[in-house]
């Protein structure tokens, strides 16, 4: 579906005088001037939103650029428009579009960031956009196992960190169910303990990192249960915690 999606966009660009060329991109206005496909996102992603069509093909289009442009700034413009005068965009098209890609076999790295800064560290976001991309269904992911919903698991997991602990605490618990997803809850934890908005509460973490089945060598996972059984909640709020707890597992 993807790829559909990026092939319409493809034919979206050429009707606006956008065509990829073996090192980038060219536009008929200034066909001598290679473009980056950011650039390409920054110039024309914003403009899928004032097509006529229903804002649901609005947004599957701009899908499409993501998918096409592999861009953050597309996220971006999805956003805006999201919370612009037109907005909310249709919920159910929105995080489904999410969830497809994040559950894509190839790199997602515009989608997870997206996730990350934008929709996680906004606190009036991101309890529905946890809760729509992987909260509502753990226990699915946890029962059916299938690569595609693991591979969404993990990187919603990673980066995880500025959700509020109260949101993600029970995602975390399901989760620790299976084997297959205790490296990524705790890359989860320790992003809560790092991230300028990570939240955590270090007596609750530290009950689920001591249940998680990872290699002792694990970078970091001293340094991890040290601060936490400290009382640790954020390395931004005890800036020398890691460092006392790096000398002290050294």
């Amino acid at each position: 579906m993807e790829v559909q999606a990026a092939e319409a966009a493809r034919r979206w660009l050429a009707e606006q005088g956008v065509s990829q060329v073996r090192d980038g991109w060219v536009s008929d206005a200034k066909p001598e001037v290679l473009l980056t496909a950011n650039q390409v996102a920054h110039s024309w992603a914003g403009d899928v939103f004032a097509e006529d069509l229903d804002t649901a093909d609005q947004l599957r289009l701009a899908f499409g650029l993501l998918d096409l442009l592999d861009d953050y700034w597309v996220t971006c413009e999805i956003r805006f428009a999201n919370e612009g005068a037109e907005g909310p965009l249709p919920a159910d098209v929105l995080w489904d579009g999410y969830r497809r890609r994040l559950e894509a076999d190839r790199d997602v790295e515009a989608v997870t960031y997206s996730l990350w800064v934008d929709w996680f560290e906004d606190h009036t976001t991101s309890v529905v956009a946890f809760a729509e991309v992987l909260g509502n269904d753990i226990d699915r992911v946890v029962a059916e196992r299938s690569e595609a919903l693991l591979r969404r698991a993990r990187r919603v997991l990673v980066c995880s960190g500025p959700v509020r602990w109260t949101v993600k605490e029970p995602t975390y618990h399901a989760a620790v169910r299976l084997q297959a997803l205790h490296s990524a809850v705790f890359h989860g934890l320790r992003a809560s303990f790092h991230d300028v908005y990570g939240d955590l509460e270090p007596a609750a973490a530290l009950a689920l990192l001591d249940r998680l089945d990872l290699p002792t060598n694990t970078q970091h996972l001293a340094e991890l249960r040290h601060v936490l059984a400290t009382g640790h909640k954020n390395h931004y709020r005890s800036p020398g915690a890691w460092d006392d707890a790096v000398r002290s597992c050294s």
